[in-house]
């Protein structure tokens, strides 16, 4: 279906669409599961920037008020870098909400992440509410050396 036939035109949305459309979707009797519904709505609320280094690619991503304990960084199927955790409300007993905007529950990224990346050489550091995930670039390969083969007399 093409975005702009529902007249969903804005670039967000147009976005989530392309990211639902590239994922396989669980299908039941009634539509997608509950979890890939969780699950995609975390992923589109969760912005990161990603910057490209000379040796290392770095994948910034915005935690205000996130716990280092309470963020996940994982390498799946080899390739995929998962970024996830859970924002958790703060209880107080003592207090009534009379507005609540501020966005709770689980996020969660995953990258792509290009051949030349080093899976071995990755590192995050989370600082004044900001993630920054290093991975490493492989050295580029050595280019192959002609080989000289022996000819000999019969």
């Amino acid at each position: 279906m093409d975005v702009r036939m529902v007249g969903l035109e804005n670039p967000f949305l147009s976005a989530l669409h392309h990211m639902l459309l590239d994922q396989h979707i669980p299908q039941d009797e009634e539509g997608p599961t509950r979890t890939y519904v969780r699950d995609a709505k975390a992923m589109a609320s969760t912005p990161a920037d990603i910057k490209e280094y000379p040796t290392k690619y770095v994948f910034v991503v915005d935690m205000p008020g996130i716990k280092s304990g309470d963020i996940k960084v994982q390498v799946e199927d080899d390739n995929v870098l998962v970024i996830s955790g859970e924002r958790k409300r703060e209880e107080d007993k003592e207090a009534k909400y009379v507005r609540m905007e501020r966005r709770v529950g689980k996020f969660m990224r995953k990258f792509s992440l290009p051949e030349n990346a080093n899976t071995d050489a990755i590192s995050a550091v989370c600082q004044d509410g900001v993630l920054a995930v290093t991975v490493e670039k492989l050295p580029p390969p050595e280019p192959k050396k002609p080989k000289t083969i022996e000819v000999n007399i019969a």
